[in-house]
């Protein structure tokens, strides 16, 4: 049973899932407006959540020819011949993603549905299918899953744009490329081997490190914005410890790339996000 569990969640790209589902907390937060029922924010969960997994799951699918030539990805479900490849999975995952899109619609409204589906389409079609081994700008593309996410939360509340939370889908859209590029700087050798094109194979790692700093500098330049804008002091002060850190780990990146400094970089944009996430959401709950 506990096997099944996990495997499962990693099917669904959980964790993946659950950092999406919180964006779009975020921006139901910071949007203004009348105040959802408790059941439209779970649905709107619940929707996100689903339509992330389904576009997780099909990645998954479509990759596990791609996912049995690098160390890291040749222990999925598909890559590793734990589940064998049909037709009904697609077809699977595609009820998933309607049945998530039709909670969205009955919880949030069609404006939201349609970010939920947005962002499920850019994740699995847009950057697995169409992108991910023909361009360097996979992955920048790809961010924009995360954005539309924060776009279904504010659009639940207002479905007219709002200063904030486009603001806050910006710094998703920022926050992707410096983040997934830190893993690929330690794990270019794995990405080299499948023929991928991340950009650390295409300009190598010494500059590809100039770029993740660079980038996310432009991230927590964007990440400040909006307490110009209407939020308060918690979320300024979390947006601006997490960038401290992040800024300091990618630093480290540029000045010396190797597979650790990589991976301090990567899991600083975990905490940067996670801490902006949390703040954004303790902020319109306290002030």
């Amino acid at each position: 049973m506990l096997a099944a569990i996990r495997m499962t969640c990693t099917l669904l790209k959980l964790r993946i899932g659950l950092a999406i589902a919180a964006s779009a907390l975020a921006g139901l937060a910071a949007a203004s407006g009348p105040a959802l029922a408790w059941w439209q924010t779970a649905g709107l969960t619940l929707a996100v959540l689903g339509a992330a997994g389904a576009a997780g799951a099909f990645n998954h699918y479509h990759e596990r020819g791609l996912d049995r030539l690098m160390r890291r990805t040749r222990g999925r479900p598909f890559a590793s011949g734990a589940l064998s490849a049909s037709a009904w999975w697609p077809v699977s995952f595609l009820a998933l993603l309607a049945a998530s899109l039709w909670l969205a619609h009955a919880a949030a409204g069609t404006v939201s549905a349609l970010f939920v589906f947005l962002g499920a389409f850019t994740y699995g079609i847009v950057y697995t299918v169409w992108l991910k081994r023909r361009s360097a700008w996979n992955i920048v593309i790809g961010g924009l899953a995360g954005s539309f996410a924060v776009l279904a939360g504010a659009a639940a509340v207002d479905p007219s744009p709002q200063i904030v939370p486009v603001v806050l889908a910006i710094v998703l859209f920022l926050w992707t490329p410096p983040h997934f590029w830190s893993l690929a700087i330690a794990n270019s050798s794995d990405y080299a081997t499948a023929g991928v094109p991340m950009l650390p194979v295409v300009v190598g790692n010494a500059r590809a490190a100039q770029v993740v700093f660079a980038s996310t500098l432009a991230l927590v330049g964007v990440s400040l914005l909006p307490a110009f804008f209407g939020t308060g002091m918690i979320y300024f002060a979390g947006a601006l410890t997490g960038g401290i850190h992040f800024i300091r780990k990618a630093w480290q990146l540029a000045r010396a790339p190797s597979r650790k400094t990589a991976m301090s970089s990567f899991h600083a944009s975990l905490a940067q996000l996670s801490l902006l996430l949390l703040a954004a959401m303790t902020d319109a709950l306290l002030t």
